[in-house]
């Protein structure tokens, strides 16, 4: 029916405002100026008509997991509406390199030498760059993916000395049974001492005191779509 989706969609769009008010005051409290800090509306999993009051109601920045996903859905959303910026924010495999450099604005989960080599690769032949940042894996755990904190130091280097590759970013996804807090604290360290700027971290249920830590960029979902 062309009305059952009526209500989520205004719903969505209600707490996108929401969420930009807190965004504010979070900021406001940090003493950071007004709309410092980006928001990174993510988008996996929902459809085009889902996203698409979100993209009129003025949100710009969005993140997607898959770049399959995203080839499906972002270029008719894109045509509409220009100026749409798009993160990857999941896993990239070696062999969807050169699909995410032509695809994505910023790349967010360089993580690992393969992937670093196949995008210096890729970005060369495609003779596009789009931002990367640097995922660390602030916690250590075995599942998850992201460059161990020890050796984000060499890894950043590597990346710019060896490839050429332009690191503009770090990114985390604390381990969800621990506080936040110590992990964005840790990224925003090692940005520091490597001359890195951005910062993605915090989501839906902690991006707050991810902004009083120092974050530019917070990825959230659920709090605006709703649950998948």
């Amino acid at each position: 029916m062309a009305g059952e989706n009526v209500e989520p969609q205004q719903g969505a769009v209600t707490r996108l405002g929401e969420i930009r008010d807190r965004m504010g005051r979070a900021e406001a409290d940090a003493g950071r100026e007004p709309g410092s800090v980006t928001l990174v509306c993510v988008s996996k999993t929902f459809d085009a008509e889902v996203i698409r009051p979100v993209i009129v109601a003025g949100q710009r920045v969005f993140g997607e997991n898959r770049v399959q996903e995203a080839l499906g859905k972002w270029p008719a959303l894109r045509a509409e509406t220009p100026g749409i910026e798009l993160h990857l924010i999941g896993p990239l495999q070696s062999n969807k390199a050169r699909e995410a450099v032509q695809f994505f604005d910023v790349i967010e989960t360089v993580d690992r030498d393969k992937i670093a080599v196949a995008l210096a690769k890729e970005i060369a032949a495609v003779g596009r760059a789009p931002k990367l940042y640097v995922q660390v894996n602030t916690g250590a755990e075995p599942q998850k993916a992201g460059i161990l904190p020890e050796q984000a130091d060499d890894f950043i280097a590597y990346c710019r000395n060896d490839l050429k590759l332009d690191v503009s970013g770090l990114m985390c996804i604390p381990p969800v049974e621990e506080q936040a807090a110590p992990h964005f604290a840790l990224l925003n360290k090692i940005a520091a001492r490597n001359g890195i700027k951005i910062l993605s971290m915090g989501m839906s249920g902690d991006f707050e005191i991810a902004i009083e830590l120092g974050a530019t960029h917070v990825r959230v979902g659920s709090a605006i779509f709703g649950a998948r």
